[in-house]
């Protein structure tokens, strides 16, 4: 049965009729001028491919190892639910998998070697240090800053990325992004993506059954949000530097080129905390919760938050000293195994 990951690194959606997050069959913006394209590439083949040599990688990384406790809690209960993984296996036919495989590379520019290779290295890169293999890439003519993941079961998993968001970030931030659509495929989100994404069409196409759709979205939604605070740790993890994370995240709340420059981390940092402050009375944890329960991602001030804790953590501090002492070890044993072989080579040849 084919299964379908859909997610989003955008700040949230709610459900609204006939709207499947990032995936659009919307032509008309396809038929602008590719100025977009041109400049993309021009500034990415221009730059120095550059990669991070120093970057710690994770050998044997397991989803465990970062996933968060929120995200671990409520996979358990939706895998308590009887039929709900075989439900979302089975909701995609072949004839939908092609539709939406079509749409995403039909429309999109394929990321290589030979094709924006900084990006290409950028992705490249990022899977090494999580220790998972390098899905396919793609750039999409898009004002809207966004990116996603789409794994079909039986074929490559691949990543799409919206021009806008290109323009907006940095070099080390589009890796956080790359690294965090990485981290879904890591975890193995699929399954519950695709409920999420057919439940929230069903508020419109199922009415006889909105109770039980509301309920499973709920939980549902529950888990998205816990998913993006596992994904934002997978960023982390490959930028190991939390305001990397955090700047992506200010951007996307409210960030544009022409004032990148003026963006401060730490004083959004401060505004999560004043609104942890204002959020943490019986009313304002009220108000919040129904603000946000319909929300597929956590707010992006408590995303900041929640990255900045984690990077504080023992629990990272142990990640990133165990994988530091491992890297060495196989430099190490690189490094001797190099000198081996040419003093055999040099023995040979004196023979």
């Amino acid at each position: 049965m084919a299964s379908v990951s859909l997610s989003s690194f955008c700040l949230s959606w709610k459900p609204s009729s006939l709207f499947i997050d990032s995936v659009s069959t919307d032509r008309s913006r396809f038929n602008s001028s590719s100025s977009g394209f041109r400049s993309i590439k021009k500034r990415l083949d221009n730059r120095i491919c550059v990669c991070s040599a120093a970057s710690v990688v994770f050998r044997n990384l397991d989803a465990n190892d970062f996933q968060h406790p929120l995200d671990k809690q409520n996979t358990l209960l939706l895998r308590a639910i009887p039929g709900l993984n075989y439900i979302g296996r089975a909701l995609l036919g072949s004839v939908t998998e092609q539709v939406m495989l079509l749409e995403n590379i039909g429309t999109s520019v394929l990321v290589a070697q030979n094709q924006l290779c900084d990006l290409h290295k950028l992705m490249v890169e990022a899977a090494e240090i999580l220790d998972i293999e390098a899905p396919d890439l793609y750039i999409r003519q898009n004002p809207v800053p966004n990116a996603y993941t789409l794994a079909i079961s039986g074929k490559k998993p691949f990543v799409v990325v919206h021009t806008s968001l290109v323009e907006l970030l940095t070099r080390k931030e589009l890796q956080a992004v790359l690294a965090h659509e990485l981290g879904h495929l890591k975890c193995d989100h699929g399954v519950w993506l695709t409920l999420a994404t057919f439940l929230h069409l069903g508020h419109t196409l199922y009415l006889k059954f909105l109770n039980l759709i509301r309920v499973l979205s709920q939980q549902l939604f529950r888990w998205l949000r816990a998913a993006e605070l596992t994904c934002d740790r997978a960023a982390l993890l490959v930028a190991q530097d939390p305001k990397v994370v955090i700047s992506v995240l200010m951007k996307l709340a409210g960030g544009c080129p022409s004032l990148s420059d003026q963006l401060n981390v730490d004083a959004f940092l401060e505004q999560a905390r004043s609104y942890e402050k204002a959020a943490s009375s019986p009313l304002g944890w009220y108000i919040r919760n129904a603000q946000t329960r319909q929300l597929s991602h956590p707010l992006p001030v408590l995303r900041a938050r929640e990255i900045d804790d984690w990077s504080r953590s023992q629990e990272y501090k142990s990640l990133m000293r165990s994988a530091t002492q491992l890297n060495s070890v196989s430099k190490g044993l690189a490094l001797f195994q190099g000198y081996t072989e040419v003093e055999i080579s040099s023995n040979s040849l004196n023979r």
